[in-house]
C-alpha cells in the first residue's frame, strides 16, 4: 500500500487540528496593548498546544520517510495518533479559559500522554511492517525521549491537582526536549 496517501491523509488532518486551534482564540476587547492581558492565558495554552502539533507532525514526517509502505497494520495506529492530536484542540481551549484550574490542567496532560503512547503505538505498527532490520528499526532503536516522556506527564498530571503552574512546567519541558526534530531517521538514512 502507498504511503503517501496515508502521510497526505495525516498532514490533512493536522492542518485542520491548528486550524481550529487557532479559530478557538477570542480578540480582546479594546484597542491598546493592555487589552491583550485578558486573552494571554488562551494564547499561551495555544503556543504550547501548537509547538506540540508541530512536533508530532514533524516526527511524523521523519518517520514516514524512513518507511517503504505501509498496510492495514499501519491505518488504525495512525487513525489512533490523529484522534489524540484532535483532542488537543478541546483541552487546550478548556485549559486556556481556566488557566489555574486543576481539571483542565490535569486533562490537558492526559491527552498529551495518550497522544505519546499512540505514538508508540504506531511507531510499533510501522516496525512490525517493516521488520528488525529496517532504517527505521535501526533509527529508534534507542527511544530515551519516549520512554521518559510519558513519566513527566504523569508528573505533570499529578501535579495538576497540586498546582497547575507545576503540570505546566512538565508539559513544557517535555515540548522543549522534542522541540529539535528527531535526528536518528536523518542520521540513519544519511540525510543530516
Amino acid at each position: 500500500m502507498d504511503k503517501g496517501r496515508v502521510e497526505a491523509f495525516s498532514d490533512g488532518v493536522i492542518a485542520i487540528i491548528i486550524t481550529i486551534m487557532v479559530l478557538e482564540l477570542k480578540a480582546p476587547v479594546g484597542e491598546h496593548l493592555a487589552d491583550l492581558r485578558p486573552v494571554l492565558p488562551a494564547f499561551a495554552s495555544y503556543v504550547l498546544s501548537f509547538v506540540y502539533i508541530g512536533i508530532y507532525w514533524n516526527n511524523h514526517h521523519h518517520m514516514f520517510h524512513a518507511v517503504r509502505q505501509v498496510d492495514g497494520r499501519v491505518l488504525w495506529p495512525n487513525l489512533h495518533l490523529l484522534f489524540w492530536l484532535s483532542v488537543v484542540s478541546f483541552v487546550t481551549a478548556w485549559m486556556g479559559e481556566n488557566p489555574m484550574a486543576k481539571a483542565p490542567a490535569a486533562l490537558y496532560g492526559f491527552v498529551l500522554l495518550m497522544n505519546a503512547l499512540a505514538w508508540v503505538v504506531l511507531q510499533r505498527a510501522l516496525l512490525r511492517v517493516e521488520g528488525p532490520d529496517s532504517d527505521l528499526a535501526k533509527a529508534v532503536s534507542t527511544g530515551l525521549k519516549e520512554k521518559v516522556s510519558p513519566l513527566i506527564y504523569v508528573a505533570g498530571i499529578a501535579g495538576a491537582f497540586v498546582y497547575p503552574p507545576i503540570a505546566y512546567a512538565c508539559y513544557v519541558a517535555v515540548a522543549a526536549w522534542w522541540f529539535v526534530p528527531d535526528r536518528r531517521v536523518e542520521r540513519q538514512l544519511g540525510m543530516g
